[in-house]
Parts: structure tokens; sequence; C-alpha cells
């Protein structure tokens, strides 16, 4: 992906929901995208598995999977990739399974569209993909409706599906965020136990650094429709180099050490409004080091050290220091 622009039409104008971002996703990788609600992390993904509504104006120099130009297939050419070659793990599955169709009947329709094998030979397969991903009696469970799963079994049926046809890419949308911290953990060994197995790449998006710091190769930190800081997990967690993900820091109530009586750190502000456009930087207004260049021009990525870069003017050693007085945490290393 190459410089994905999203222009959404409202009532008061258009809003740039993702403004100029670039990555790339490698076999057997692991990209995180982190950042707080409305920031474009969930249109970035829809974007590419070409679900965005019709009148969304999408716009790249490059969005390409494997060898396919996404923005020149049609939609015929788009529904043979979805569920296939290139799958997705929505982020509620009470909502993204049929509450009218049997388990049995919603796992098997990727094969039965993707391959020439019969029903039978479909549920045979749909077994093998539940026992995978840890499900006991495959065979009585296809008979079961959603609403007779509990939230992490009905996780672990979308998980399934998702994979059943051994996608080449897996895009996670908050895949764990309904679900308590020990299913949770179950479900992230698994995902990473078949991502080794399948040898695919993984997109995972998600607000959770803790998961972050636990599953990811590579960390794409996003604000206002923008990637403000890229790096590796160590690079991003040892040496945050943008005030907003050095805030994003500040704020864990985990892997920090926070002094007697201190208060849990926060980020003050707003995420500013996208309608129209915004002139200078996204963060400018909730930044505590901001200059005037930061609210009249715009800033471009740059690097930092290794492979690590950030869309700021401040030097590393100056962002480690902003937040530590005003929130009395110290990240440990």
């Amino acid at each position: 992906m190459r410089d994905l622009q999203i222009t959404l039409s409202t009532a008061t104008g258009p809003l740039h929901a993702v403004r100029g971002i670039s990555f790339e996703v490698g076999m057997g990788e692991t990209v995180c995208i982190v950042g707080e609600s409305g920031c474009g992390k969930s249109i970035t993904s829809l974007s590419v598995m070409g679900l965005l509504p019709k009148k969304a104006d999408v716009r790249a120099e490059v969005l390409r999977f494997g060898d396919q130009n996404l923005l020149k297939l049609n939609e015929r050419q788009l529904s043979s990739l979805r569920g296939d070659k290139l799958a997705m793990i929505f982020q509620e599955p009470m909502t993204a399974l049929n509450p009218v169709y049997t388990i049995g009947d919603q796992l098997t329709e990727p094969l039965l569209r993707h391959r020439k094998i019969t029903k039978r030979e479909a549920y045979a397969l749909a077994e093998k993909i539940l026992e995978k991903v840890g499900i006991s009696g495959a065979a009585r469970r296809m008979q079961q409706f959603p609403h007779q799963l509990s939230g992490g079994l009905r996780q672990r049926i979308v998980i399934a599906m998702a994979l059943i046809c051994e996608p080449k890419l897996v895009i996670a949308d908050e895949p764990t965020t309904a679900l308590d911290v020990t299913i949770q953990a179950q479900i992230l060994h698994l995902m990473k136990d078949l991502q080794r197995e399948f040898g695919m790449g993984m997109l995972f998006i998600t607000h959770d650094l803790g998961l972050v710091s636990r599953i990811a190769d590579r960390v794409l930190v996003m604000y206002a429709g923008q990637i403000v800081e890229s790096g590796t997990v160590a690079e991003i967690f040892d040496r945050p180099s943008h005030p907003y993900t050095q805030g994003l820091m500040q704020c864990l109530p985990s892997g920090v050490r926070a002094r007697p009586g201190a208060r849990l750190g926060s980020i003050p502000g707003i995420v500013p409004n996208l309608v129209g456009g915004i002139k200078g930087c996204g963060f400018a207004s909730r930044c505590p080091a901001v200059r005037e260049k930061c609210r009249s021009s715009d800033i471009a990525l740059r690097a930092v050290g290794g492979t690590q870069a950030a869309r700021c003017i401040l030097p590393p050693e100056e962002v480690a220091g902003l937040w530590t007085e005003t929130s009395g945490l110290e990240i440990e290393r």
C-alpha cells in the first residue's frame, strides 16, 4: 500500500478518513496497526478487502496484493479473492456470524465457493479446522447455531472461517476485544500457531499496546488518518519518537511503574475534526511541545534510527521526556 487516501462524503463536507498512508505486509509477518478509536484503522483494512461503500473515494498510488492491483479489480474478481487468498477476522463474532444458519453451513461456504469439492468433503475439512482451533466435539458443533455458543467459541469459529481456505493474508480487526483475559491469551496463541503453520501474513488491528508487544513484528501507530510512527516492536516500545506514541505508553496501566499517589497518564484534548482537512500536524492541538511550524506546515515521516520513522520535527531524545512530569509515570524497559 502506498499513499492510500480515503474520503467519505458527509452532510458537512468531505471527511478525509485516511490521509496518505503507506506500508506492506510480508509472508509470515505480523504488522500491527495501533491507535485510538476513529483514527482510521478499520477503514484501512476494509479498503484492502474492497468492503467500503461505493460512495467512498478510495485512491492510492499502489494498492496491491501479490501481483494484483486491487483498485482495478471488479466486484467479481474481488469476491474470488475474499475468503480464499485474502481473509478477514471481524471485530464482533456475534454480528460476523449469521444467526439463522448453522455453524456447519457457514464454515463450509468458503470451501464450496472457492474449492471444487463436494459438500461432504467440505464438512470433513470444516471439522478438521474446528479441531485445529481447539474446539472439541466438532461434528456436534457443526449442527449448532451461533447463539448456542459462548463468546470464546464464536470467536474461534470466526477464526476458523477465515483460515479454512489457508489464505496468504489475514486481516484481524480487534478480534479479542469482547473476550476475557484468559480466552484472549488462548486466541492470540492459537493465531500465532496457525500463522506459523500456514506461513500467512497478518495485519492485526488493535488499540491494546499490551497485545502489540506480544504478537507484532512491526508496529504502525495511527492518529487522525495518518501513520505518525512506524518501526519494530523493540524500537517503538524502547524509544517512542512521536509525542502521541509516548503519550500512549504513559497511559498503560501495566508495563509502567507509578510513584505512590501518582495518577494514571492521560492525553488531554480531543481528536481533531477530519471534515474539510487538517493543516499542519494532526496532533498539534494536544501536543505539550507544539511549535508554530507544527500548526502551519505538513510534517512528513522521517527516519529516526534503524527502521523507525516518526512524523515529528522534535528529536527523539526531546520526545522521551514530554509526559513524565505531568503523568508521574516512568516506563519500565
